[in-house]
């Protein structure tokens, strides 16, 4: 209650307070028969008592009349509630507050939507009333959890490690690979700034700076179109070090989670575990696993290598060829028909992938379309091999390895949602599996011609010390030293040692991804004046909000967040501005002729 001129907030009175004279301001909450109402402000929820007397006539009228949401200041005493009236689910539940005077200091008018979480309401409209929908219990908690949490990641760093809180610019320049990214025009013609996908390039040059170690609460931009679940603008916690390790980033991250951990939430056990690359895509079919549960990817190729089965033989002809499948556990109880025709839909709408289906029965034989090209060995051995009881349902796949592991990986996923669905307890809510994914491969070939590369995580990730001279003779086989860090299935956290030598950085920017590297000469040019060997990480603080506090969507932990398709629908934003606001910028709009009609209309 500092510097305010209330004397309580509305969720600190108790019976230690009976008898005092309090003055309180909030919103009104509830009305009931003239008789009380429940204010409310950030703290909690407070019963006022509306006086039935002659002499308070002119209060009863006032609070009676005001529309729920209005602003009050309400001046009273404290009294205990008559017994039989309190409230336990009420902190303020053992006193009422009996009104002496009050005033009313904004009146609401009539909302699109109840101000209460169990009240349903389209996101849309919640988004274009944001102001009224802060005011909700649950996007109050979300908020000061996110305020309280970055600051004990403030004291972590800076306080206990020596950490630098520097600001980066928000206008800069093109970056090659990467996310797209959002143009500002400049006054010079023709030249435009680019708002970052993150400090990247600043960090490092920090470091050549001599800072030592770095990090930021920065605001990050993707121009990505229509995702879901993703923001065009968003925040992560920003950090650099010289003179580190991989080991040494990821022990700084570890113990800064365990420091910032809200206390609701459990413990965190550290260190977390650790997986390659490789391994998750063969067991999860994702390089960002959820661990809370088994269902994992099995190669049964050597089982089904003698078969006489023609897709089989044909998937193993391949170089990378591979037969997989996953077991959902007692799919044949909880999984109705359709639950299995959508997996196989799935499969084939999003991979064009065939998925053959083989149930345990009762009696302990298969059925499938398979068992009539198996003899009773192979039966027995697939059994062992997927550890399959009776009534579990095993999809199996047949191609090539990567392909095969990531349509499983979804399937094994979706299967899960139904599993749970239908009522089988198989993810524990309140787990956390924090995982560390390494040896990422150093490049990726490019989804639109696979004879080009591109980076698996930018173009300043160093290769592995082991697979070094690999990059000069076969680059495709060069694992980075980039990490991930996974909380149960998603992806928080994203970084790597970087190059610091301008010969090699050259070499990978020029020779291996074929970009212009005169883009990057600031960067370059830096590294040839004694750049020290450094690595970072960038953690997501909205994914990581939102998986604390178990929010459908990250909007839910981001006080203005843009819809789905990245717009403002409080303010209308993005919105149209006129020619004479577009000359100093030497921009004129082509307008679809559609819109020119809709204009001119």
């Amino acid at each position: 209650n500092s510097f305010v001129i209330r004397t309580n907030t509305c969720g600190e009175l108790r019976s230690a307070h009976v008898g005092q004279k309090v003055t309180l301001y909030g919103w009104i909450q509830y009305q009931r028969q003239d008789l009380f109402l429940v204010l409310r402000d950030f703290q909690g929820l407070t019963q006022i008592i509306i006086p039935q007397d002659e002499a308070h006539s002119h209060v009863k009228k006032l609070l009676s009349s005001a529309p729920v949401e209005s602003v009050v200041r309400v001046t009273g005493i404290v009294s205990p509630r008559p017994p039989g009236q309190e409230n336990p689910k009420m902190p303020t539940g053992d006193i009422e507050v009996k009104a002496e005077t009050a005033e009313i200091l904004n009146s609401c008018k009539k909302l699109p939507f109840e101000i209460k979480d169990f009240v349903k309401k389209s996101e849309a409209l919640r988004m274009q009333y944001r102001y009224l929908d802060l005011r909700s219990f649950q996007l109050q908690h979300n908020l000061r959890l996110r305020s309280r949490l970055v600051m004990r990641m403030r004291e972590y760093l800076c306080n206990l490690h020596g950490f630098v809180d520097v600001e980066t610019p928000t206008l800069f320049k093109r970056t090659p690979g990467g996310a797209k990214e959002f143009l500002v025009p400049s006054r010079e013609a023709g030249k435009f700034y680019s708002l970052p996908q993150s400090p990247q390039q600043f960090k490092q040059l920090l470091m050549v700076g001599g800072l030592d170690r770095y990090f930021q609460v920065a605001r990050c931009y993707r121009d990505e179109g229509s995702r879901p679940d993703r923001q065009p603008e968003f925040t992560q916690i920003d950090i650099e070090m010289s003179f580190v390790d991989q080991a040494g980033i990821q022990r700084l991250v570890e113990g800064l989670l365990q420091y910032s951990w809200p206390e609701e939430r459990g413990c965190i056990t550290t260190p977390f575990p650790s997986m390659t690359y490789e391994k998750a895509l063969a067991e999860y079919g994702t390089d960002k696993p959820d661990t809370r549960f088994g269902m994992k990817i099995v190669d049964i190729s050597d089982v089904l290598r003698q078969s006489d089965i023609q897709f089989v033989q044909n998937a193993l002809s391949y170089p990378r060829g591979t037969i997989r499948a996953i077991c959902i556990p007692q799919g044949v109880r909880y999984l109705k028909n359709k639950d299995l025709e959508s997996l196989k839909e799935s499969a084939k709408s999003q991979f064009n992938q065939e998925i053959v289906e083989i149930i345990r029965r009762p009696d302990g034989s298969l059925k499938s379309l398979l068992t009539k090209f198996l003899g009773e060995k192979q039966q027995l051995e697939l059994i062992q091999e997927l550890n399959m009881q009776v009534d579990d349902v095993v999809l199996l796949a047949a191609g090539e390895h990567k392909q095969v592991s990531s349509v499983l990986g979804s399937l094994r996923l979706l299967s899960a949602n139904l599993l749970e669905a239908a009522g089988l307890a198989l993810r524990d809510p309140s787990a956390l599996h924090f995982l560390w994914v390494v040896d990422f491969p150093l490049f990726l070939p490019k989804a639109e011609n696979p004879t080009e590369l591109e980076s698996a995580h930018h173009p300043f990730t160093a290769p592995h010390p082991s697979d070094a001279s690999l990059l000069y003779s076969d680059p495709t086989k060069v694992r980075s030293q980039h990490y991930d860090l996974v909380l149960n299935g998603n992806e928080v956290g994203g970084g790597s040692i970087r190059i610091h030598s301008a010969e090699q950085q050259r070499f990978v920017l020029e020779k291996v991804l074929k970009e212009d590297s005169e883009v990057l000469s600031h960067l370059l040019e830096a590294l040839e004046f004694g750049a020290p060997p450094h690595g970072g990480i960038a953690l997501g603080l909205d994914r990581l909000i939102s998986l604390i506090v178990d929010a459908p969507s990250i909007r839910d932990v981001i006080a203005f967040p843009k819809s789905f398709r990245g717009r403002d629908l409080m303010a209308n934003a993005p919105d149209y501005v006129t020619p004479e606001e577009l000359e100093p910028y030497h921009i004129q709009v082509s307008w679809p002729l559609e819109e020119k009609e809709a204009k001119k209309n």
